[in-house]
């Protein structure tokens, strides 16, 4: 039977992709390791390829959206988890979210049933709906409003780890950090040297709008990058703050820039600013 694969390296993809029969039809599936929804479709993507036959002309693979920034960049994917269906280099369709029904009528519409296809015991989609972030009253401590990084700049607030204190001091610190800037930007590595596709595409549509923007390396701190995932109830990086708020990752800046397109304006460096008196 088929199996789901990993795929380890972008030079090992390249090389399956040019040495694949032009009739292959490739699954390929986006993915984190944090992200729930995710281990929700590995189980599905798992279950339907046990379906069909090791030899058939199908073949499902698994690739880290983050560790394998340059792919999931040139599948323009934004969210995770995110699926291609893909033959002869063309893209057929994309699914988004871990709907089983969804996924496995997109792979049946290419492929065919497999053998089983009636019998898999595939699950449910799994729901999980972001809550609002958690409302503090923290103050900054400095003023950064007309803060925008270079690409030499260092990160806005300093990085330690300390290991210690309580959860109420490490949310008075995180309640801190959100309100360092209009926009802050926690990120996985610097604005000059991103450390995941998402953190670049982010900082990207930032640099294209003009924000001024404040930011932290998650990596750099592991109370930090732990903590605000708690603090946020949002389990995945980058996430943006505008006014000390939550927006969300990458595909929900994506939406709130679609519904608004002046949705950055009022955070724009080109924006002049109030005139004392």
């Amino acid at each position: 039977m088929a199996t789901l694969k990993e795929v380890d390296s972008e030079a090992g993809f390249d090389q399956m992709i040019q040495n694949a029969s032009p009739s292959t039809l490739f699954v390929l599936y986006f993915h984190t390791p944090w992200a729930a929804p995710c281990a929700q479709m590995n189980t599905i993507l798992s279950t339907l390829a046990s379906t069909y036959p090791a030899d058939s002309d199908i073949s499902f693979l698994s690739i880290n959206a983050e560790e394998l920034a340059d792919i999931s960049e040139s599948y323009d994917v934004t969210a995770v988890p995110f699926l291609v269906l893909q033959k002869g280099g063309k893209t057929l369709e994309t699914v988004s979210g871990s709907d089983a029904t969804k996924v496995r009528a997109a792979v049946e519409k290419y492929a065919g049933a497999g053998s089983g296809a009636g019998k898999t015991g595939i699950p449910p989609p799994l729901q999980a709906t972001p809550q609002e972030p958690a409302q503090t009253n923290g103050n900054a401590t400095k003023d950064l409003s007309s803060y925008a990084p270079k690409e030499s700049d260092p990160q806005t607030a300093p990085a330690y780890s300390s290991g210690q204190g309580s959860r109420e001091e490490l949310d008075e610190r995180l309640a801190k950090l959100v309100k360092a800037a209009p926009v802050m930007l926690f990120m996985k590595g610097t604005p000059s040297a991103p450390q995941c596709g998402f953190s670049r595409q982010l900082v990207s549509i930032l640099r294209e709008n003009q924000v001024k923007y404040g930011f932290f390396n998650i990596l750099a701190d592991n109370d930090v990058r732990e903590g605000l995932k708690v603090f946020s109830d949002w389990p995945t990086f980058p996430q943006l703050y505008t006014n000390g708020e939550l927006v969300g990752g990458l595909d929900i800046v994506r939406e709130e820039m679609e519904a608004d397109p002046e949705f950055f304006k009022p955070f724009s460096a080109a924006q002049p600013s109030a005139a004392s008196t």
